[in-house]
């Protein structure tokens, strides 16, 4: 769907109170944005279909965004129908990668997500989808030699590695993750943080969340075992430590696939050729350094 088609629904919509004016919002990699602001208020309006080949199905997506707003973590919904959601619009900043490192920020950004890890079980409705990192790699596979894609030459490595990788970094503990932690997706309010864009949560092994929220947003070492000790509460084994870094390498590889399929298949003006080429840098250095462990 284009701006202009985008607009003239946003416009037809019924639940406005009085005239509407309507910005695009930049930084989706899978929806098109809109805020909206009325006469009651101010709204973000996210355009978006299924994406079966990312395991992006909305149904899960509207639940898990209702889930996150009973449980205090997110805007709430205010209208759908198909291909679109409204919700509220949050004053805030969004958070960039220099700001999940920033002094103080983890201990706000952990218990933002412990909470979703707990809490949203209790709230969620419906049928639910687990995230299960390795069975995405392995299918991202499969679609991309489907596809022909210009990195298949690479695939039986990336499939090999994937293999060890699940097997590194069991047992697993289930919980109910956000599963794409990028900066964008917290926001500062000035008083509290959120978590917004619920598009791939599912159950999922809490270490993906931690690791996602680490390799997306460039954490130092340092930074990275003071993540670690305030999720669990103090300091980590060194086998949990080991398969932590199985899970943010898988993590990571799961990434460079989501976007190596993204050049194949998505209609969004986006340079995925150069999000491939940063996230594949990203996994090799972080593979390096787990092969050395």
């Amino acid at each position: 769907m284009d701006y202009e088609i985008a607009l003239k629904r946003l416009q037809a919509l019924p639940i406005w109170q009085g005239e509407i004016t309507a910005t695009p919002l930049g930084g989706g990699r899978t929806n098109l944005n809109f805020t909206v602001t009325d006469d009651s208020g101010s709204y973000v309006a996210r355009f978006g279909e299924d994406l079966p080949e990312h395991q992006l199905l909305r149904f899960n997506e509207l639940a898990a965004s209702r889930a996150a707003h009973a449980a205090g973590l997110s805007p709430a919904v205010r209208h759908v129908e198909t291909g679109l959601c409204v919700v509220d619009y949050i004053a805030s900043k969004t958070l960039d990668e220099p700001d999940i490192g920033a002094e103080g920020m983890l201990e706000r950004i952990i218990p933002l997500v412990q909470k979703c890890h707990k809490e949203m079980p209790k709230h969620f409705r419906g049928p639910a989808l687990i995230f299960w990192v390795f069975h995405v790699i392995r299918d991202y596979a499969a679609t991309m030699a489907d596809r022909g894609s210009t990195y298949s030459s690479k695939l039986p490595e990336f499939l090999q590695i994937c293999e060890a990788l699940e097997a590194a970094s069991g047992p697993f503990d289930i919980v109910f993750g956000h599963n794409d932690l990028m900066a964008a997706n917290f926001l500062d309010d000035g008083k509290r943080l959120w978590l917004i864009d619920w598009d791939y949560a599912g159950f999922n092994t809490p270490l993906f969340d931690l690791g996602g929220l680490a390799s997306n947003n460039s954490l130092t070492d340092t930074q990275e075992s003071h993540m670690l000790e305030l999720y669990f509460d103090g300091p980590i084994s060194a086998d949990l430590k080991q398969r932590y870094a199985a899970m943010k390498c898988a993590s990571l590889l799961r990434e460079c696939m989501w976007s190596m399929v993204s050049e194949l298949t998505s209609t969004l003006d986006i340079d995925y050729a150069a999000y491939t080429a940063e996230n594949l840098d990203r996994f090799q250095r972080a593979y390096d350094t787990y092969k050395q462990s």
